[in-house]
């Protein structure tokens, strides 16, 4: 009984080790939040539940996709974590977890993710891949480190899981995943460059160029206006396209209004209180179109 005992207690140690350690590679909100989009791409092609292995499938296959992609990233930038406030206790910057862990880790999540993409259906695994390639060749390699519009293709590869789950429920690419695609990719810069400016200093401090550094908190506010009228203008069409009943349209239209609004006040008005407000309403406003889609 007592060796029973031992062995229950050492087996949670590892699992809350394995919590406290790894899982903050895999930024799980950002993660849940783009396997979200992925999940109601699906449900704007196929009821899921009526599709129930497909639907896990395409959640185990994103899940470890975006993770992966995730941790190759953070593996990447540990050199930038470290010279940031904000990244400094992150497990690879605090040296809790080590560079070739995090590498493996990374690897055998984004190969399994991408093997089973394939497995299920080949155009998806070719759109699942297309978003951990931008993700972490282009964006995070290449480009995050030499131009402040880096964000562009960042933005590619975050709308990737959405169009991915489109292609997966359909079988082909159309016009309404492109039109997801292109909401998330237009919501991004009013989710990342909220963040950028309040986290401004850091950035400094890290050396990336970001659009607020290079051309200035007002041009940045008209960027975040623009894009957020984008992301609501693609989000509505969208919705028509596939059928949405036209209360929900209305609800969404409200809701997007709320985001233009914002990005407006934020323009008129600069506050640190109005651009965290954004930032924040742009998160619950993405969610929230994802599952009026999804309905």
């Amino acid at each position: 009984m007592l060796s029973v005992h031992l062995i229950i207690h050492n087996l949670r140690s590892a699992i809350r080790n394995l919590k406290l350690k790894y899982w903050p590679l895999i930024k799980s909100l950002q993660t849940g939040l783009l396997l979200g989009t992925g999940l109601a791409g699906y449900m704007t092609a196929r009821c899921p539940i009526f599709n129930l292995p497909t639907i896990i499938g395409l959640a185990a296959s994103l899940f470890l996709a975006i993770s992966g992609s995730t941790v190759l990233n953070m593996w990447y930038d540990r050199d930038v974590d470290i010279r940031m406030k904000r990244t400094c206790n992150r497990p690879l910057a605090s040296g809790h977890v080590l560079p070739n862990e995090a590498l493996r880790l990374g690897l055998v999540l984004s190969l399994f993710g991408v093997g089973i993409s394939v497995a299920m259906n080949p155009l998806y695994g070719l759109v699942v891949f297309a978003g951990l390639f931008f993700d972490v060749a282009i964006y995070t390699i290449w480009l995050k480190r030499r131009t402040a519009w880096s964000i562009v293709w960042g933005g590619i590869s975050g709308g990737m899981p959405i169009l991915a789950g489109r292609v997966l429920g359909l079988g082909y690419l159309d016009s309404i995943g492109i039109l997801l695609a292109s909401a998330v990719l237009f919501w991004i810069p009013t989710h990342i460059l909220t963040f950028a400016m309040r986290y401004f200093d850091d950035y400094q401090a890290a050396g990336i160029p970001i659009i607020p550094s290079v051309y200035g908190f007002k041009a940045t506010r008209l960027v975040i206006a623009a894009s957020s009228m984008m992301a609501a203008l693609s989000i509505a069409a969208a919705g028509v396209l596939t059928g949405m009943r036209w209360g929900y349209v209305r609800l969404l239209a409200v809701m997007s209004a709320g985001l233009f609004i914002l990005a407006v006040s934020s323009l008129m008005q600069p506050s640190e209180r109005i651009n965290f407000g954004l930032f924040k309403y742009a998160s619950l406003y993405m969610l929230s179109a994802m599952i009026l889609i999804s309905i």
